[in-house]
C-alpha cells in the first residue's frame, strides 16, 4: 500500500511510465529496529521542478496514511497538539535542480532548556494500541 502510495505521488509530476520500484521490500537493520525498505523512481516531467517534486511527495503517506489527504483531516482532528517536526523532512535543495530529503521519524530536539524526543510506530486495522505504544518507547530509546 505505503509504495503504491508513493509510485501515486510520483506519478503526478513525472514522465508518464517512467515511475519504477528499483527495489521492493528490503530487510534494512539498524540498532534498535528494522524497516522495510522500497526504492522507487521516476523522471521529472519538464514542467515540474524539484519543488513541485517535494510538495507532491511531502509529508509521506508512511506518516500520514492513506487516502493522504482524508488521513491528514483525521490526524489534525484526533491529535492534541501540533507535530513539529516530527514526520517533516530535514534535506536540501540544490543548485542543479537536486534535492534530497528524509523523514524525520525519530528525533531529538532541543529549544533552550528543554530538550524533547519524538518517536511513532504505524497503526493499522489490526494494531494493538499497547504494542504500538511499547514500539514507540523502544524506537525512542535509541536516542
Amino acid at each position: 500500500m505505503l509504495v503504491d502510495l508513493a509510485r501515486n505521488d510520483l506519478g503526478r509530476i513525472c514522465k508518464f511510465g517512467s515511475v519504477q520500484p528499483k527495489e521492493l521490500m528490503i530487510v534494512k537493520r539498524f540498532s534498535h529496529v528494522q524497516h522495510l525498505v522500497s526504492h522507487i523512481t521516476g523522471t521529472l516531467d519538464e514542467k515540474y521542478d524539484s519543488f513541485d517534486a517535494f510538495r507532491s511527495l511531502f509529508p509521506a503517506g508512511t506518516v500520514s496514511g492513506a487516502p493522504k489527504l482524508r488521513a491528514m483531516e483525521v490526524i489534525s482532528e484526533l491529535e492534541k497538539s501540533s507535530r513539529g517536526p516530527y514526520a517533516g523532512a530535514l534535506g536540501y535543495f540544490s543548485f542543479n535542480r537536486c534535492c534530497d530529503f528524509a523523514i524525520i521519524i525519530r528525533s531529538l530536539f532541543k529549544n533552550g532548556n528543554n530538550a524533547y524526543i519524538q518517536s511513532g510506530a504505524g497503526i493499522v486495522t489490526d494494531s494493538i494500541p499497547t504494542n504500538e505504544y511499547l514500539e514507540t518507547e523502544h524506537k525512542a530509546g535509541a536516542l
